[in-house]
């Protein structure tokens, strides 16, 4: 099966012959009618690994469909007990249950095989986290700082235009890295593909458009539409770690938070244009949400920040 570059498939060596065809026509499944992203499929390959081999060792045999169907409550408390004993927190052993219930869930759709504990496994409680913008001060000053370390003049162009992209369109991370040369803004709209697949149009200010001109005359590498837009210095699509890395210096220098990430910026994005009179509907689609709800959270961001200002100023606070 044809896996992303960056995708591990299940490991599969742990396995009996029909549990691991299973495996493979579900990350199929995933891949293809899912459009599941790339970080999720990812991430949800790795549980399943992880659990695999939890189970191989568990039972001391290369675990089958009908060791699967067997697994008990117990038997999932041991793993997630395990997964806390090497480090995962909270938020990581949910996101691991999700993927092994995703993986049962397909299976007992298909009518290949039925868990009953599954569904009585109880998901780790999660702290109710806000997300962390920089203000806008903080922001303007990334953006006109971002490429101060870089090693070449050409890296410094990239750099300024990737963060002045997150912080102006409010894209994530990943894409803004998909962007090939083709998918520059054109009449003021840019084309982002986001989460499942989904398209959405995004509005591109000027000061956006310069940066990426200034940057695409700088690059080094061919033009060819199909060439992706934002390149490592090898000449392929830039990595997420190298982006993290050069937010994570200029944060030093600039001596700003350890909240202050490339992922920060779509945060202030959303936040500063509630701040500034947009709706949430607006703001939801800007960001490509699904569900109002996530977007909502902005909203506490908000009211936090107002209670912060109201105990500092008032005399009786």
């Amino acid at each position: 099966m044809a896996q992303p570059s960056d995708i591990k498939p299940v490991t599969l060596s742990k396995c009996a012959p029909d549990l691991a065809d299973k495996l493979q026509s579900w990350q199929e499944f995933l891949r293809v009618e899912k459009n599941m992203s790339r970080h999720t499929l990812r991430a949800y390959c790795g549980d399943i690994s992880h659990f695999v081999n939890f189970l191989a060792d568990h039972l001391d045999k290369h675990p089958s469909l009908n060791d699967l169907s067997e697994v008990s409550l117990r038997d999932f408390r041991a793993w997630m007990s395990r997964k806390a004993m090497d480090g995962a927190g909270n938020a990581s052993r949910a996101r691991s249950l999700s993927g092994i219930k995703n993986f049962l869930s397909w299976l007992d759709k298909q009518g290949i095989m039925h868990n009953a504990a599954i569904g009585t496994v109880r998901t780790p409680k999660q702290a109710h986290k806000l997300p962390r913008p920089l203000h806008e001060a903080q922001a303007m000053e990334v953006l006109e700082q971002a490429g101060l370390l870089a090693s070449e003049d050409w890296i410094a162009a990239r750099d300024r235009a990737l963060f002045t992209l997150l912080y102006g369109c409010g894209l994530r991370i990943d894409e803004a890295l998909s962007l090939n040369m083709d998918g520059l803004p054109h009449d003021g709209f840019l084309r982002v593909t986001g989460k499942g697949n989904k398209e959405r149009q995004v509005p591109v200010l000027p000061i956006v458009e310069l940066a990426l001109l200034n940057y695409t005359n700088f690059r080094p590498s061919g033009n060819k539409p199909d060439a992706p837009l934002f390149i490592g210095a090898r000449g392929g699509r830039l990595n997420q770690g190298v982006a993290q890395r050069a937010m994570r210096e200029l944060r030093g220098t600039l001596g700003l938070p350890e909240t202050a990430t490339p992922h920060a910026l779509r945060h202030s994005f959303a936040t500063h244009l509630l701040q500034n009179g947009a709706n949430l509907r607006e703001i939801q689609e800007l960001l490509g949400h699904a569900s109002l709800s996530t977007t909502q959270r902005y909203t506490e961001i908000n009211a936090a920040e107002l209670l912060k200002v109201y105990k500092a100023a008032h005399p009786r606070a």
